[in-house]
C-alpha cells in the first residue's frame, strides 16, 4: 500500500486482512503516552482525549492484550500545581514538579481504569533497574505479575531521585532515559513485548517536516538510522525528546525484535485502529528477535567501556561466527572489569556490537602490548559467541 493508499483507505471490513497482520497480532503491548498527548496547550490534562485512550487500553486488555503504559505528563502537572507558568528551567524545580504531578498522574488513571473494573500500577524506574541484572530479573518478575493479574503498568521514570530525563541525556544513537521514548523501547524490548505505540502530536514520520508544502508521511521505515535526518528535537517546551527521540526508539525496538508505530494521539480512535493493525503513523517493522539475555546485553546494560578491533576481527564476527579473540582487539577503553559488557567498535568508529568481556581491562591491556597473562594463549577468547550481541546490518 503506497502513502496515498494508506492515507485515503477504509476501515478494514470484518474478515478482511489489515494492512499490517503482524502489528494486529500483537498480544503484549507497551503504548507511550507524550505529553503534548496527555496535556493541552495550556497545560491543564486533556482529560477527554485521555479517558478515550483509557477507554481503548481497557477494550484492549478485555481482548485478551496485555496492554502497559509509559506515560510522560507528571512534570507538567506538577508545575501548575505549583503555580509556575513556564515549563521550570532549573532543575531542582523539575524535580519538585515531578514529585507533585506524578502523584495527579496517577489518581488521573486510577480513577479512569477503575471505571472498567481494571486495576493500574505505578512503576518507577531509574536507569540502574535495567543496568543491574539482578534488579532487573527483580522488576521482570514483578512486572510479569502485573500483567497476569490482570493490572495496567503506569511507568515513568523515577524523576524525582533520577535526573537522567530532566537533563535530557542521549548516549550516541543508542536511546537510554533521556526521555521516556527512550524508556519505553527498553521496557518493550526488556518485557518480550510484541508492539512499542509512541502516540505523539504528530501523525507518524514525515520525508520533511510536517509544515513544509509536498511533506509525505512515511508509512513504513525498515532502518531508522536513514530516517534520522528527516526528524528533528523537540520544538516546544512541553515534551522533551521531538521526533528524532522517537525514531531512535522506535528503530531501537525494532532491532530488538518488537515492532513499533509513531502515531497521532492527539486524533480520536488512533490507538484503536493502530492495535486493529490499519495504516496509522509510521510503522517500524521488528528486523530481528532476541532472546532475554541477549536483549540484556544489547540494550539495558550500561557499557563499561570499547574494544577497538582491526578488519579481520570484524570480519569474523559478522561473517564466521565467531567468538572475539584477543589477537583481534588493538586498543581499548574504559576500567572494566570481566563480566561487564563492553562496546566493540571497528575501524573508523562504526560500532560493530556489544558483548560481556572475560577479563579485566588490565589484563586485556597486556594482550595488546604483547604480553598476555601466563599459559594463556593469545587465541583465547576476550567474549564468548553466546555472550555478544551484533549490530544489524
Amino acid at each position: 500500500m503506497d502513502e496515498a493508499q494508506a492515507r485515503t483507505a477504509p476501515a478494514e471490513a470484518p474478515g478482511e486482512e489489515p494492512a499490517r497482520p503482524e502489528v494486529a497480532a500483537a498480544r503484549r503491548i507497551v503504548v507511550k503516552l507524550g505529553t503534548r498527548v496527555v496535556t493541552r496547550p495550556d497545560g491543564e490534562v486533556a482529560l477527554s482525549r485521555l479517558y478515550e485512550i483509557i477507554e481503548e487500553v481497557a477494550a484492549t486488555r478485555r481482548a485478551g492484550r496485555q496492554v502497559l503504559l509509559v506515560s510522560s505528563g507528571a512534570v507538567g502537572l506538577g508545575r501548575r500545581a505549583l503555580g509556575l507558568e513556564e515549563p521550570p528551567e532549573r532543575l531542582a524545580l523539575r524535580q519538585a514538579s515531578a514529585a507533585v504531578g506524578q502523584g495527579r498522574l496517577m489518581a488521573l488513571y486510577d480513577e479512569g481504569f477503575s471505571r472498567y473494573g481494571l486495576v493500574c500500577a505505578q512503576v518507577l524506574l531509574t536507569r540502574a533497574d535495567f543496568e543491574d541484572r539482578r534488579r532487573y530479573l527483580s522488576l521482570r518478575r514483578a512486572l510479569e505479575a502485573l500483567l497476569e493479574r490482570g493490572a495496567v503498568p503506569i511507568i515513568n521514570e523515577n524523576d524525582v531521585v533520577s535526573t537522567e530525563e530532566l537533563e535530557l541525556v542521549h548516549t550516541g544513537a543508542r536511546p537510554t532515559f533521556g526521555d521516556n521514548d527512550g524508556l519505553s523501547a527498553l521496557v518493550a524490548t526488556k518485557l518480550g513485548a510484541d508492539l512499542l505505540v509512541l502516540l505523539t502530536d504528530v501523525a507518524g514520520l514525515f520525508d520533511r517536516p510536517p509544515g513544509e508544502p509536498g511533506a509525505e508521511r512515511l508509512a513504513r521505515v525498515d532502518a531508522g538510522a536513514e530516517a534520522l535526518p528527516a526528524a528533528g528535537p523537540s520544538t516546544s517546551g512541553a515534551g522533551r525528546g521531538g521526533m528524532r527521540s522517537k525514531v531512535a526508539a522506535a528503530a531501537l525496538a525494532a532491532d530488538g525484535g518488537c515492532h513499533a508505530v509513531i502515531a497521532g494521539g492527539t486524533e480520536r480512535g488512533v490507538l484503536g485502529r493502530v492495535l486493529a493493525g490499519e495504516g496509522e503513523g509510521t510503522w517500524f517493522p521488528l528486523r530481528r528477535t532476541l532472546d532475554a539475555h541477549h536483549r540484556w546485553i544489547a540494550f539495558a546494560a550500561a557499557s563499561r567501556g570499547a574494544l577497538q578491533l582491526d578488519p579481520g576481527a570484524v570480519r569474523a564476527l559478522r561473517s564466521g561466527g565467531a567468538s572475539l579473540l584477543a589477537a583481534g582487539v588493538v586498543d581499548l577503553s574504559g576500567d572494566f572489569r570481566r563480566g561487564d559488557v563492553v562496546e566493540l567498535v571497528g575501524p573508523g568508529g562504526v560500532r560493530v556490537g556489544r558483548g560481556i568481556v572475560r577479563w579485566d581491562a588490565g589484563e586485556v591491556r597486556r594482550w595488546i602490548d604483547g604480553t598476555p597473562p601466563p599459559g594463556v594463549r593469545n587465541a583465547h577468547a576476550l567474549i564468548r559467541r553466546s555472550h555478544l550481541v551484533l549490530e544489524t546490518a
